[in-house]
């Protein structure tokens, strides 16, 4: 049985065949729900969360590599610094989770993007130059979906490696933890390890270049008159933490350290 609202003419009341009406509120979220879904479907969504996931991972690898150089302090001080994280507990694990959700979603949407592009395209043979303002269409750019997948297949090897690599153990002012340091040594003096390490860092920058100043556009913090700078700023903090994780390897290898 149909059951009308009181105030039928009133545009908030709405009409449902099965139980009589919905309330303004449900009709509103609804429609809130619709329009987030339609935001995070589209370009504009995509590069936005592409933008605030990827600078949430520019703060952990800036993060990564300045502990990275602890390892210059010295052996202890470095295994100390990896203990004191693992000492986090279950704080780390919900970090490792978060940056985990974070990277799965940049490298997803990351190809969707690509793919989204690549359909827009008007002609699959144009002649690829820079672009200038707006798009900084650079080789960083147009690499950022190669860059990307290398990295990510790196940061399974590197884990690999190291997180769940071989466990040694060693004894500091009485507390026995892992000895990482060993370990890196051990990994840094193979050649391969070595060099492959700082190449896969150098694409690293190269995906910074454009990945920061593309995130801060996505974001709508980019004015016009400060384009230029954070596309210069961008492109010498990622050529600062590619140097920053290229000094350890490199040091280790020609036992400088």
């Amino acid at each position: 049985m149909y059951v009308h609202c009181a105030l039928e003419r009133s545009p908030g009341c709405h009409h449902n065949t099965n139980f009589g009406f919905v309330h303004p509120h449900s009709a509103e979220m609804t429609q809130s729900r619709s329009k987030l879904r339609s935001l995070f479907s589209s370009q504009v969504g995509k590069k936005l969360l592409t933008g605030i996931t990827g600078l949430a991972l520019v703060v952990f690898v800036l993060e990564h590599m300045l502990g990275n150089l602890q390892f210059l302090a010295g052996d202890d001080a470095y295994n100390a610094y990896a203990h004191f994280l693992v000492g986090l507990g279950p704080a780390l694990w919900v970090v490792e989770v978060i940056l985990l959700v974070f990277l799965l979603m940049h490298i997803a949407l990351g190809i969707k993007i690509w793919m989204g592009s690549r359909r827009a395209r008007t002609s699959r043979y144009r002649k690829s130059k820079s672009a200038g303002e707006p798009s900084r269409q650079t080789l960083s750019s147009r690499s950022m979906l190669v860059t990307g997948l290398v990295i990510g297949i790196f940061l399974v090897i590197h884990l690999a490696s190291f997180k769940y690599g071989a466990y040694y153990e060693t004894t500091i002012d009485g507390t026995v933890m892992r000895d990482l340091a060993r370990l890196m040594r051990q990994k840094f003096h193979d050649p391969a390890y070595a060099f492959g390490y700082p190449a896969v860092v150098l694409l690293l920058a190269v995906h910074l270049r454009h990945g920061i100043w593309s995130a801060f556009q996505s974001l709508g913090a980019m004015r016009p008159s400060i384009s230029r700078p954070v596309y210069t700023l961008g492109g010498l903090l990622g050529l600062g933490i590619a140097v920053g994780f290229l000094i350890v390897p490199i040091a280790i290898f020609f036992d400088w350290v």
